[in-house]
C-alpha cells in the first residue's frame, strides 16, 4: 500500500519511514510527486495536519499521511507551537533552524518555567473526503536548555533535554530518538489504529 507524505522534510521522512517499516507501507514524498505545499492556517496541530493530508490525497488520489509537530514551551504559552518551524520569522528574521533556536532562548524571560515538550500530531486519510480520519498524538517531555548541546536531529532538538535519558534530543543517536520521540509515541497509536480500521488486522 501507498501512503504519500504530506512534508518535504527529509528528517520527518527519515523517521516516519522507519516507524512505519512494520506495516509494509510504501511510504512517498509529496515532493517527489510533484505536489507543493498546502496552506497551514490552523491553530492546532491536528487542524494542520488534516489539511495537509487531505491536500496531499486529493493531489496524488491515494492514501495520505500528514505530521504537524512542533515545540510547545509553558513560558512562552505554548508557543512556537504550530509556528514552531517559522519562528523567527514571525520577528522580522531569517528562517532556519539556527534562528529559530536563538529566537526562542531570547523569548523565555529569564528565571521563567523551562519545562516544554515536543508534539506531534499524525493524521491519516484514505482518501481526500474520507469521514473517518485516523488521529494520533505524542507528547515527549523536557526542559529547554539555556545553550543548543548536540549534533544530531533538527529543529529545536539541540534545546530540549529529556530528564529521563539525561540528554539533548541532538545527542541522542537515531534508534533511541525513534524509540522514545513524540513522532515515536504517535507512530505506534497510528500503526495500531491502521491495523485495526484500515487493514482490519
Amino acid at each position: 500500500m501507498k501512503l504519500v507524505l504530506a512534508s518535504g522534510n527529509p528528517g520527518k521522512l527519515g523517521e516516519l519511514q522507519a516507524l512505519f517499516a512494520p506495516l509494509g507501507l510504501e511510504l512517498l514524498s509529496q515532493n517527489a510527486l510533484g505536489i507543493g505545499e498546502a496552506d497551514e492556517p490552523y491553530s492546532s496541530f491536528v487542524e494542520n495536519a488534516l489539511a495537509k493530508a487531505r491536500h496531499a490525497s486529493q493531489a496524488s488520489a491515494n492514501a495520505a499521511i500528514a505530521d504537524d509537530s512542533g515545540l510547545c514551551v509553558d513560558a512562552l504559552g505554548g508557543a512556537p507551537g504550530v509556528r514552531s518551524a517559522r519562528y523567527a520569522a514571525q520577528f522580522g528574521h531569517a528562517g532556519g533552524d539556527a534562528n529559530n533556536n536563538a529566537m526562542l532562548l531570547q523569548r523565555i524571560p529569564p528565571g521563567s518555567d523551562r519545562r516544554a515538550r515536543f508534539v506531534c500530531a499524525l493524521v491519516a486519510v484514505r482518501a481526500a473526503d474520507d469521514p473517518e480520519p485516523l488521529i494520533a498524538i505524542g507528547r515527549w517531555e523536557g526542559t529547554v536548555l539555556a545553550a543548543p548541546r548536540g549534533r544530531g536531529g533538527f529543529g529545536y532538538d539541540p534545546l530540549l533535554y529529556i530528564p529521563a535519558l539525561g540528554r539533548s534530543v541532538a545527542e541522542l543517536d537515531v534508534g533511541t530518538k525513534n524509540r522514545y520521540s513524540h513522532r515515536a509515541i504517535a507512530a505506534r497509536q497510528m500503526l495500531s489504529q491502521m491495523r485495526e480500521v484500515w487493514l482490519g488486522a
